[in-house]
């Protein structure tokens, strides 16, 4: 799994009708910045309003996901989410000029393919995982469905169907890595039971469904006429219905392809959530409602995770910035440059790390009987960590230093010693006015805060 977020290099554009609204439409994916997310735009309504891809914007869930925000819906974004999640693309901003993306043949491929064309972008920044914690679980005991998620350090998920149908039996399908998506479950299409659609189109849904475009399963015998009526509602001239039980002689592109199509349902889904997961995902007989119900409690999961604000450091992932970078942005230099490591950067916080070692030259006069670190050089270190934020925020970093202004309510609360790995977390208090920033920030050592104060700094043009 990648490390790093993604985007692609250039939009690209695809057009078809919508599966079930029937309208034409062309959809751009478009580069978006760190931390942007999948975000949809309605560009064919007044001020072109934007609806984030998120589970709390669901709302209607009939045959296909549906969102809503600031007035504008669209619908069935399943697909198109998958193909995203599958590339392992974290942001891109979707363009749409109708209510529906494109049901193009069914599946992710057709979205995958240009994406492909265009291809991907790594961005300096960590990809912002949620790792499952614990056992997740959703049942619906009425339609006999059960999905669970577990820990594990890597994204897996299994689908199993039962249909109860002659012709499909039981179906399950897995995909033990999220590299496999494009050529192992991206193609495959979606389907429904004849006895199903004439229902849904009585519902005015899929009134951009075709054959050429779905799976039409017949588990029971169809007279004639009946199939005379079928191709008149489908605008055909003639429908079939192959012995294997597919109407008009549909070859199936994989034996178990409706399971296969469910679990690319399933990690359509699962992107509403928000952010890259890491777990195993086991599902059993999952539609839209239950993934989406399965979605919000990993949504409930990573709120409670995130009202903890103590930054997460793996020393096995890459850095968003390393000491050469860090060196290269900041003008200190040894024995005053203090940190080692960027792990995270965005618009409004960066977290940094600094591993104390007994061979910091201060230790020799500071305490050296009992050395800890000076109070004065944690603020530095800190102030230098909040320099990368404030210097992230101009696009020439290098022309421009930062300058150490002031400090208010600092407070020491532990001792830093030699062997301890410090943990700085600043944060952004009010948007930069006039070069001059306000932060807010903590330290810790092992998950307890140190040291906390609030600083402020001002950023000027070198040849100022």
């Amino acid at each position: 799994m990648n490390d790093k977020q993604h985007t692609i290099k250039a939009p690209v554009t695809v057009s078809g009708i919508g599966l079930h609204t029937g309208a034409q439409a062309t959809m751009t994916f478009c580069p978006a910045p760190i931390n942007h997310g999948y975000k949809f735009q309605r560009v064919d309504l007044p001020g072109q309003p934007i609806v984030d891809a998120d589970v709390d914007n669901v709302v209607d869930l009939s045959r296909g996901t549906t969102i809503e925000q600031n007035g504008a819906r669209v619908n069935t974004v399943e697909h198109t989410l998958a193909a995203l999640v599958g590339l392992q693309i974290d942001n891109v901003l979707i363009q749409l000029d109708g209510p529906e993306p494109p049901i193009m043949d069914g599946s992710s491929y057709e979205f995958i393919k240009p994406l492909h064309e265009v291809g991907l972008e790594e961005q300096n920044a960590l990809r912002n995982y949620f790792e499952i914690p614990d056992e997740i679980r959703y049942v619906d005991n009425a339609r006999a469905v059960e999905i669970a998620g577990l820990p594990l350090n890597n994204y897996r998920l299994t689908v199993m169907v039962d249909y109860n149908s002659p012709v499909l039996g039981s179906q399950h399908a897995s995909l033990t890595d999220i590299s496999q998506f494009e050529s192992e479950i991206a193609s495959s299409r979606t389907f429904c039971f004849l006895h199903e659609l004439e229902a849904l189109y009585k519902q005015n849904l899929i009134k951009g469904g075709d054959l050429s475009n779905a799976i039409v399963v017949v588990d029971r015998v169809v007279s004639e006429e009946e199939l005379s009526d079928l191709a008149e509602m489908l605008g055909k001239p003639k429908v079939a219905v192959k012995k294997e039980g597919i109407l008009n002689n549909v070859d199936l592109r994989h034996k178990n392809e409706p399971a296969r199509h469910k679990l690319l349902d399933l990690v359509g889904d699962l992107a509403l959530v928000g952010r890259p997961l890491k777990g195993q995902i086991l599902a059993a007989r999952p539609g839209h409602a239950a993934n989406v119900a399965f979605a919000k409690r990993i949504k409930k999961k990573m709120q409670e995770a995130d009202s903890s604000p103590i930054p997460t450091y793996d020393p096995s992932r890459p850095p968003v910035m390393d000491i050469n970078q860090i060196a290269a942005t900041l003008p200190h230099r040894y024995p005053f440059l203090l940190i080692d490591k960027i792990i995270h950067l965005d618009a409004n916080t960066v977290s940094g790390v600094k591993n104390v070692t007994m061979n910091e030259p201060f230790f020799q006069g500071h305490f050296p009987g009992n050395p800890v670190m000076p109070g004065v050089l944690q603020i530095e270190a800190m102030a230098q960590t909040g320099g990368i934020l404030v210097l992230n925020t101009v696009p020439d970093p290098e022309n421009y230093w930062t300058y150490f202004m002031g400090i208010e309510n600092c407070r020491f609360r532990r001792m830093v010693k030699p062997g301890d790995t410090i943990i700085f977390k600043c944060e952004l208090l009010a948007p930069i006015k006039r070069g001059i920033a306000k932060m807010g920030g903590k330290a810790y050592v092992n998950g307890k805060v140190v040291m906390e104060a609030e600083m402020s700094a001002s950023i000027v043009r070198k040849d100022n």
